[in-house]
């Protein structure tokens, strides 16, 4: 048996999609839903290994907040780096 390279072909499939800020549509929402011992839904991951949620646990500044992500530890994520689980 021949292996034809030339017709070889391969499928790639990205598991992490990057997330496209300059989106137009999307609105942040409003710094009174974040709360802390909240979970939300991380829009880009800090490692390919880590969860994609995390957990907020206090606020940093008005668009900061300390946050626990599994498998990966403690991170200062912006507003735009996460959205609410609902």
């Amino acid at each position: 048996m021949k292996l034809d390279i030339d017709k070889l072909e391969v499928v790639r499939t990205r598991r992490f999609q990057p997330y496209n800020w300059a989106r137009e549509t999307q609105t942040l929402p409003l710094q009174e839903e974040f709360q802390p011992s909240t979970w939300v839904k991380l829009l880009e991951l800090p490692s390919p290994l880590s969860f994609d949620e995390a957990l907020l646990l206090c606020q940093c500044s008005e668009r900061e907040w300390l946050a626990w992500i599994p498998d990966h530890g403690e991170a200062v994520l912006h507003t735009r780096q996460f959205c609410l689980t609902r």
